[in-house]
């Protein structure tokens, strides 16, 4: 669909604003329940999934659902079909609109921290877009910290203020405010220092000093997104936390003095900056940082009309600012440029445009008749019956009414200058025509330009949304406060006269007023000090890792190992210890195990002497062979299985990789260290056997595994209680460890190709036959013969791919065996994998084998040999086993079930007889294929991968037989 996509994304968002708005007589009746759900979690940490939808939540999610239709509807015809990255671009801007829509409806403080830091992360992305850009990558990753930073703080202040309140529920932490606040002594300052680093974490999402400095650089974001995350939704979730708490906690210790240093603040330094800005996108930044210090002012500050008139703001800032980007966004796409000093007669161009801009831009200077109008004449009554009766001081409360009105003033300014820069016909003129907008292109904006006027009409509906909300504060105003388009001759109408005229004055000596602020120096700039701060943080990473990461592996073994050690003795030195009374050093009834016991001591040994690699790594396999014999003779066939194989594939990889490493150990140099490397290895083995002592002494309940067997043929259908435990009992902690294997092979992968795992290799009839790998013979003329004889047989070959090899790299007798076994092997694995739910196997050791199998063909036949065996790419595999293994948790939650749950289905077949099959085989198969793709990407990546490298580097190296006369220079 190109382009036109988004409107089917937008679809998503409206019909969910549609269910908001029939959701209006539950939200807003005394007598019906508000929409809630309720879906435990983690009960044991007290945290679920509780969402609930209220009077506050549902006005908030009017701007998060209608704006982010309407923006996703702009955004097909913003962007071009061919622009790079839409479909991942169409996804997160949907996936933000529903984790804010999330966010705002949470009613658990944990549950609000994930959706708050998902749109840190969503809003990383997005910011982003433009990957190819440093500039964008920058202002993405600066969003990022900043915000990750403030996060940080904010779930600290959740879960002090969660803990003392004994609940995570946000409503009824707030409706325990009363019993909270009375606390005295400790319980009081751990709940006012809680409420503080909560409102840090509203102060970096909102963009308030003095970490307002990475609101201006998102700007590098397309405008859409502006226009949604930074002006309508992501930066109103502070604006959303501070509403929420206010009603029981705005008179904390820390409260008033956060909100009102840093929203006055704020609102002067965003203002006074945009009056000096030539980009209409960065006078629209700075103007949202101004208002949102003003937003955070407002609301934070108390009271009933406080409250009433705080979130009629928000709304009408939602509609005008979000209408004013996205017309930034249309002026910058029909002339190429969002610079007030190229721009002309635009609005000549595009009056439809213009108009449209005009309403915003009057709504934001507080112009009747708009919602901004209306809203900023509450906050006057407002903030004036708070300097009259409210909590706060005569003093501070008539300061606080001086500070808005010249904030106001810089509000008015900068509205002027935005329409002045973006429409007026200058002397200059445009560099560029100004091509026509069409209706499609100017519906958002349009939109929300008409509700801004409508909402200035009929201000008593919003009015209506916001009263249940705003009566939960105490009242200072005797007469209260309605939203009107007209009060009559009040001291509010009064300011707003003051704030025209100085806004009107600084507009037109806006000359004379970017000159002065050009020499006027910034004393403090937070954004230099951001960046002081990260170049500072990258200096002490990197004097730490020159002292840690030294590239000795002694040392990082010295420090390891020797930590442990303390640990454990400081434990044993501190503590009570229990020590059990069934010690033996050999099971009596496996005598055996002595013999097992003394291969690994020599393998061991071996290794630590061993003076080449081979030999070290057969070594250490030798270990783990015996470790298999150990399991073997202790009843446990499975985990013997599962070891045998795997050390057999690790070191087939090893013996792989070594290829590419020198044959000796140069660094085993005796006397280097030898004492201490004794005593370590010896310390910590001995620690290890203490440590298992004392974990066998200090069982004080029955072991859970007694009821296992029971639970595996109950619950899971199996006999095999190991494999009944992975793939159903703790098929989560399973999931989790294939999810691993996954990114381990993507980690290889990633380490050795350079051109991607997913292109397919070449195919062996694409090779000229004996072409790979020849070398300068050293093998004696009659065996060269015998070798090119059997290659040149025209018969069907052993291995499909053995004739790409030359002669002297070609064995018979593997390729023989390889042709016999390998058939034998792959139906193995696969019995391996149906039985395993009742005898010894399963989809790991299925796997394993499987890989086994591969692994022949490749050392038989080589990497085309490889290709030919695996015409589906590892990638491809990996993915395909995930997503079996998570359909298989998922099914269940369509019947009913629980994630992960199994079902046993019985039924007859001809010949066969009745078949038992329980659902969980379907998740070991989605093993299989993980392991299978592990082992095809260990193949590729340190198989084929390096024989290529080999084969290149050999390139143009001849062939020279015994029996060939030598030329002079060859």
């Amino acid at each position: 669909m190109g382009r036109s996509a988004f409107y089917v994304l937008a679809a998503i968002p409206g019909i969910s604003f549609v269910w908001l708005i029939s959701q209006y007589n539950n939200v807003f009746s005394n007598t019906l329940p508000s929409p809630s759900l309720n879906i435990p979690w983690v009960p044991v940490l007290r945290l679920d999934l509780d969402f609930r939808m209220d009077q506050l939540s549902w006005i908030l999610c009017l701007l998060v659902l209608g704006i982010g239709a309407l923006v996703l509807a702009y955004c097909a015809r913003y962007f071009k079909t061919n622009d790079a990255g839409l479909g991942g671009f169409g996804a997160q801007l949907l996936a933000f609109a529903g984790v804010m829509f999330g966010l705002v409806t949470a009613d658990n403080f944990i549950l609000l921290f994930i959706f708050w830091e998902l749109t840190t992360v969503l809003s990383y992305l997005l910011i982003g877009y433009a990957r190819t850009r440093i500039a964008a990558r920058r202002a993405a990753l600066q969003a990022l910290i900043v915000t990750t930073f403030g996060g940080l703080a904010m779930l600290v202040g959740l879960i002090m203020l969660g803990e003392t309140a004994g609940t995570y529920s946000i409503s009824a932490v707030v409706a325990k405010a009363p019993e909270l606040m009375a606390a005295v002594g400790s319980s009081r300052t751990v709940l006012d220092i809680g409420i503080a680093l909560i409102l840090v974490g509203a102060v970096t999402k909102s963009a308030l000093l003095p970490f307002h400095f990475w609101l201006p650089g998102a700007m590098a974001a397309p405008t859409p997104v502006s226009a949604y995350l930074h002006a309508a939704a992501m930066v109103k979730a502070g604006i959303y936390l501070i509403a929420r708490l206010a009603p029981g906690y705005s008179q904390t210790e820390y409260w008033q003095a956060m909100i009102l240093v840093l929203g006055l603040g704020t609102m002067l330094l965003g203002g006074w900056r945009a009056l000096r800005q030539h980009d209409l996108k960065l006078i629209l930044a700075y103007g949202t940082v101004s208002q949102l210090g003003f937003l955070t002012l407002v609301v934070g500050l108390g009271g009933q009309e406080a409250a009433m008139a705080g979130l009629a703001m928000v709304l009408a800032h939602g509609l005008f600012k979000a209408s004013l980007f996205l017309v930034v966004g249309i002026i910058d796409h029909q002339s190429g440029t969002r610079d007030i000093r190229e721009l002309s007669g635009v609005f000549k161009s595009a009056p439809k445009l213009g108009v449209v801009a005009l309403i915003g831009a009057a709504s934001m200077a507080g112009l009747p008749p708009t919602a901004g109008f209306v809203a900023k004449e509450g906050v006057f009554q407002a903030l004036l019956a708070n300097a009259g009766h409210g909590p706060s001081s005569a003093v501070v409360g008539w300061l606080v009414v001086v500070g808005v009105v010249l904030g106001s003033a810089l509000t008015f300014a900068y509205s002027a200058r935005f329409m002045w820069g973006g429409f007026a016909t200058k002397s200059k003129g445009m560099a560029t025509a100004f091509k026509p907008v069409g209706w499609l292109f100017l519906a958002a904006p349009a939109l929300l330009a008409m509700l801004t006027l409508a909402y200035a009409i009929v201000p008593s509906v919003v009015e209506g949304w916001i009263k249940p909300y705003s009566s939960q504060f105490p009242s200072y105003d005797p007469n209260g406060l309605h939203l009107l388009l007209w009060h009559g001759f009040t001291p509010a109408l009064g300011l707003s006269a003051v704030v025209v005229v100085l806004g009107l004055a600084l507009f037109l000596a806006r000359a004379r007023v970017e000159a002065w602020q050009a020499k006027v120096p910034s004393v403090v700039d937070a954004e230099r000090g951001y960046r002081q701060s990260i170049v500072i943080l990258d200096a002490v990473a990197i004097w730490v890792t020159g002292r840690t990461q030294r590239g000795s592996l002694f040392f990082y073994l010295v420090v390891i190992l020797s930590t442990a050690i303390a640990a454990v003795l400081a434990v044993l030195i501190l503590g009570d210890q229990q020590w059990s009374n069934n010690l033996y050093l050999v099971d009596p009834g496996s005598p055996f195990q002595i013999v097992a016991g003394a291969v690994i001591i020599i393998g061991a040994v071996a290794a630590a002497r061993a003076s080449k690699r081979f030999m070290a790594v057969l070594m250490v396999s030798v270990t783990g062979y015996g470790i298999a014999l150990i399991f073997a003779l202790q009843g446990a066939p499975d985990l013997a299985l599962t070891q045998m194989l795997v050390e057999t594939i690790i070191l087939v990889a090893f013996v792989l990789a070594m290829r590419s490493l020198p044959a000796g150990l140069e660094e085993r140099k005796s006397g280097s260290h030898k004492g201490l490397r004794m005593i370590l290895g010896i310390g910590f083995g001995a620690t290890m056997v203490v440590v298992g002592a004392l974990a066998m002494g200090s069982r004080i309940h029955d072991p859970v595994s007694l009821s296992m067997p029971r639970m595996a043929y109950e619950g899971g259908g199996g006999l095999n209680v190991v494999n009944v435990t992975l793939v159903d009992i703790r098929a989560w902690d399973t999931f989790g460890e294939v999810s691993v294997l996954a990114i381990a092979a993507t980690g290889i992968a990633s380490l050795i190709f350079v051109r991607g795992r997913g292109m397919s290799l070449p195919r062996a009839e694409t090779v000229e036959t004996g072409s790979i790998g020849k070398l300068r013979s050293s093998l004696p003329a009659p065996t060269i013969k015998i070798a090119k004889k059997f290659s040149a047989s025209t018969r069907n070959p052993w291995l499909v791919a053995g004739r790409t090899l030359a002669p002297e790299r070609r064995s018979i007798i593997i390729e023989v065996v390889t042709r016999l076994v390998f058939h034998s092997i792959m139906v193995i694995s696969v019995y391996l994998l149906l039985v395993g739910h009742n005898g010894t196997g399963g989809g790991f050791a299925g796997g394993l084998v499987a890989g086994l199998a591969l692994t022949i063909r490749y050392l038989a036949g080589g990497r085309f040999e490889l290709a030919e065996a695996t015409r589906v790419s590892a990638g491809t595999l990996l993915g395909l086993g995930l997503a079996m293994a998570a359909l298989t948790g998922l099914m269940p939650l369509f019947f009913g079930g629980e994630v992960f749950q199994s079902a046993i289905i019985s039924f007859d077949w001809p010949i066969f007889g009745n078949i038992k099959f329980v659902t969980s085989t379907l998740f070991d198969i989605g093993v299989y294929l993980i392991v299978v793709g592990l082992v095809i990407d260990v193949l590729r990546s340190l198989g084929s991968e390096i024989d290529q490298h080999e084969e290149s580097g050999m390139a143009g190296i001849e062939l020279i037989e015994d029996d060939e006369p030598l030329e002079v220079g060859r």
